[in-house]
C-alpha cells in the first residue's frame, strides 16, 4: 500500500526527508567517495547520476511494490546532508522492506548510520505496518553487518560467491527483522 513519505522524521540528531534537487551536489560529493562506493552498485556518481536519481525520486510514494525509495539524512544541527536510505518495497509482498544506507565517509563511526535506520525502522514498522525488514550487505563490510547485528537483525543466509560483482565474485550475509522482534527490543527495560 503506498503512502506518502512524510515531511520529515526526527531522532535525536538527524532529520530524515525527500531528497531535493538542490541536495545533487552534495551527493555527487559523498557518493563518488571510493570508501563509500566500494560496496555500492556504482564506481563514480557525478552530476548526470544524481541527476537521474533526483528526477526519479520525483512524486516517489513508499510503500509502492517493487520500487525504491531514497531518503535524505540530514544532520540536524547544520542542516547538512551527510546520507541517504534507500527503501525497497518489495514486489510480491508489499508489508516487507529492504533497507540500505548510505553515508559520507567522514560521517561514519559517529552513530549517525544507526541512529537513521532506528528512525525509519520504527516508521516502517509503525506508519506502515511492516511484517519483514530485510538488508543484504557484502560480507567484507564489517561495519555494515555489525549494524544490522546491533539494530537486532538476525543473519539469515550468508551466500558464498553469490554474483558477479565489480570484477569478481561476491559473498553477502541477508540479515532480517520481523515486527515482533522489533516490538520486544522497543519496550522500556
Amino acid at each position: 500500500m503506498k503512502h506518502r513519505f512524510p515531511d520529515h522524521l526526527t531522532s535525536a540528531r538527524l532529520l530524515l526527508r525527500r531528497l531535493q534537487p538542490t541536495d545533487a551536489p552534495t551527493l555527487c560529493s559523498y557518493r563518488s567517495q571510493p570508501e563509500v562506493a566500494r560496496y555500492q552498485s556504482w564506481e563514480t556518481f557525478g552530476p548526470d547520476d544524481a541527476a537521474r536519481l533526483l528526477d526519479d525520486q520525483q512524486d516517489r510514494d513508499i510503500g509502492v511494490p517493487g520500487t525504491w525509495l531514497q531518503v535524505a539524512i540530514v544532520e540536524a544541527a547544520t542542516g547538512q546532508l551527510i546520507g541517504d536510505c534507500g527503501l525497497h518495497c518489495l514486489a510480491d509482498e508489499p508489508q516487507q522492506f529492504e533497507i540500505g544506507i548510505t553515508l559520507d565517509h567522514t560521517q561514519q563511526g559517529k552513530g549517525y548510520a544507526t541512529e537513521a535506520l532506528q528512525c525509519l525502522l520504527h516508521h516502517l514498522f509503525t506508519a506502515l505496518s511492516a511484517r519483514r525488514i530485510t538488508a543484504t550487505t557484502d560480507v567484507l563490510n564489517d561495519p555494515a553487518a555489525a549494524l544490522f547485528r546491533r539494530l537486532g537483525f538476525r543473519q539469515e543466509a550468508h551466500h558464498i560467491e553469490h554474483r558477479p560483482y565489480k570484477g569478481t565474485l561476491t559473498s553477502e550475509f541477508v540479515f532480517a527483522l520481523l515486527a515482533r522482534e522489533w516490538a520486544l527490543r522497543s519496550q522500556p527495560a
